[in-house]
């Protein structure tokens, strides 16, 4: 059942008041699940938000938030939002100076660290931060022995708010009381891929409105349970830990850790997912290279029964339900391998499951659709609080991203970029009213993504505007549709495809160092390290075959006609990827540039 609370403190009081002894958070201790109810959850909250007070936080101060996934996390954003302040994620893959950027520009007084390594970004930097007072650490093993006054534990933290709700009883609920819809809720830095991040001023106002119309839109339901595992400072990980739960009462499991997830799928088995590109296509490699170790037998029957789901999935895309032979073939498919996949990625139990933050290769969201797990695509920005666009139940069609969420309107421009408004569009960036102006135009937000709109209304994304390049022949690319193309290969991790005002498309490929390291071992290849890996002549033949593959499926103007493998992974700490791995392309493009002349100009001689 939603509530009415305008605010997310309310809503979490609401909450608490109408299920208080029903599960809100699991998560891990020593391999055991322990259980966090809402009034617990609630409970934290209060001395979180008390102890935050008594430190001296004030309404609209930030409180900046450095740590994986945890119970900390949520109980630290919750807690300054009851005290009418402002939480801030920071990603806890960013190294020091980025950390430093995040929390000085947003004018953070208050840092909640996850551990020491995270505690030490900041101490690293401390005497660049004037404005930080406290440093809350949810983890102290390893600070022992540090000295400094601003350290001191997230226990002793709520030890304080405890203190201080026993000599000001009602304090809190006053505090809750005060929040205004029309307040400013969380920064949200974008990823900075052209630059540095931004900090998205989102209110409660947006939040409760994206909170309503994704659970319209989506379908989620009381009961439902989730798993929390992207970044906690992403606003797609915010609608699934954050707003949906607080609305309609999900239980939110945290995952051990996003390099553990296919395991941790497995042993939660959640009824609703939201898994980025990336997440879906290392899902999809992990069953396309068990299946090629196995026996012929096996990989027979493998082939067998995706074609049998196939042919199943394929009805139910074009809009008509599978005819008797169809639904019996899918049957016995489920029953000999198709159950057995679902339960190797986890999914067997989900009944909601998205892609989304990124396009996505129809071939990959083929392959689910095929073994039983119709993933919907939806399109969202953190300038809209999320979810802009998603795929209704029975509406799927590979390619779009779906119909708008009820109550954004939306147009075309001219060049074809999107343009959005509604209640959901953000209050502007934080400390940049230039690009505010830019963002925010006449009462339309702009997103920066060209779009088309396709004959039965869904719409279609075809690149950020600023990605499109013109070949010498002056043809229009879209690079992200070419090297989605490229990615549904196990053996290719990422791909840069390169080209603007050349006469053919080349791409710039980073294997997948696991899968094509298997590869390389089963065939008695040496190699040493990443590097010689991709020197290995049988390598590069495996990715030149892959790369036929790729280009099979596009058109001639978009096919790759040669490329060059790179000899090192992509990079956060060497800026050439985002914290949330979305590829920096200018930055590719200037280190590797002699790589790309060299393509060109081999091809010129």
């Amino acid at each position: 059942m939603a509530l009415l609370g305008d605010t997310l403190p309310r809503l979490l009081r609401e909450r608490a008041r109408q299920s208080p002894q029903d599960v809100a958070l699991r998560e891990k201790e020593w391999g055991i699940w322990q259980r966090v109810t809402w009034e617990d959850y609630l409970g934290h909250v209060r001395r979180t938000a008390l102890g935050l007070t008594s430190l001296g936080l004030r309404r609209g101060d930030k409180v900046a938030i450095l740590s994986e996934n945890c119970r900390e996390w949520l109980y630290a954003e919750l807690g300054a939002m009851s005290a009418s302040a402002v939480g801030v994620g920071v990603y806890p893959t960013s190294p020091a100076q980025e950390v430093k950027y995040v929390v000085a520009h947003s004018e953070a007084t208050f840092v909640i660290c996850e551990d020491q390594e995270q505690a030490d970004k900041i101490l690293e930097v401390g005497a660049e931060l004037p404005l930080v007072r406290h440093v809350v650490v949810a983890d102290m093993k390893g600070l022992r022995r540090y000295r400094d006054p601003r350290l001191l534990s997230f226990e002793e933290l709520e030890r304080r708010g405890a203190e201080h709700d026993r000599a000001h009883p009602g304090l809190f609920d006053e505090m809750v009381d005060a929040t205004r819809a029309g307040d400013l809720a969380f920064l949200i830095y974008t990823s900075g891929t052209t630059g540095f991040p931004k900090g998205a001023m989102i209110s409660h106002r947006n939040i409760l409105a994206q909170a309503r119309a994704a659970t319209e839109a989506i379908g989620v339901r009381a009961g439902d349970s989730v798993v929390s595992y992207l970044p906690l400072c992403h606003v797609a990980e915010q609608i699934f830990s954050v707003y949906l739960p607080l609305w309609r009462g999900l239980t939110v499991n945290f995952a051990e850790s996003i390099r553990t997830i296919q395991e941790d799928l497995r042993e939660i088995g959640p009824s609703v997912f939201l898994g980025v590109p990336r997440i879906w296509e290392k899902l999809q490699a992990s069953i396309q290279v068990k299946i090629q170790e196995a026996a012929p037998w096996r990989r027979a029957l493998f082939d067998w029964a995706l074609r049998r789901g196939g042919r199943a999935s394929e009805a139910r895309l074009a809009g008509r339900p599978p005819g008797p032979g169809e639904r019996l073939g899918f049957a016995l498919a489920w029953l000999l391998v198709l159950r057995a996949l679902q339960n190797h990625v986890g999914l067997r139990r989900a009944r909601l499951t998205f892609s989304a933050a990124a396009a996505i290769s129809p071939e990959v969201l083929r392959f689910f659709h095929a073994i039983g797990i119709p993933v919907r695509e939806g399109y969202g920005m953190t300038e809209c609080t999320g979810f802009s666009f998603v795929q209704r139940a029975g509406e799927i069609r590979l390619g779009t991203v779906g119909r708008p969420i009820p109550g954004l309107e939306y147009r075309l421009a001219g060049d074809g970029e999107l343009l959005k408004r509604g209640e959901v569009v953000f209050q502007g960036y934080f400390k940049n009213p230039e690009a505010s102006a830019e963002t925010l135009r006449d009462g339309w937000l702009c997103s920066g993504d060209v779009a088309e709109q396709d004959p039965d209304g869904q719409l279609r994304i075809v690149d950020r505007k600023k990605a499109i390049f013109v070949t010498a022949g002056g043809k229009n690319v879209s690079p992200s549709l070419v090297e989605n193309a490229l990615k549904v290969s196990p053996y290719v991790k990422e791909a840069v495809v390169v080209g603007d005002g050349e006469r053919f498309l080349a791409a710039l490929v980073q294997i997948d160092f696991e899968n094509v390291g298997q590869w390389a071992t089963e065939r008695r290849l040496a190699y040493t390290n990443f590097r010689s890996l991709t020197l290995l002549p049988e390598v590069q033949a495996l990715v030149a075959a892959e790369v036929e593959k790729a280009n099979a499926g596009l058109a001639p103007v978009e096919q790759v006609r040669t490329f060059r493998l790179l000899d090192k992974e992509l990079d956060h700490d060497d800026d050439e990827v985002t914290a949330t791995m979305k590829v920096r392309r200018k930055t590719i493009y200037k280190k590797f540039a002699p790589l790309i002349a060299d393509i060109y100009g081999k091809a010129q001689g």
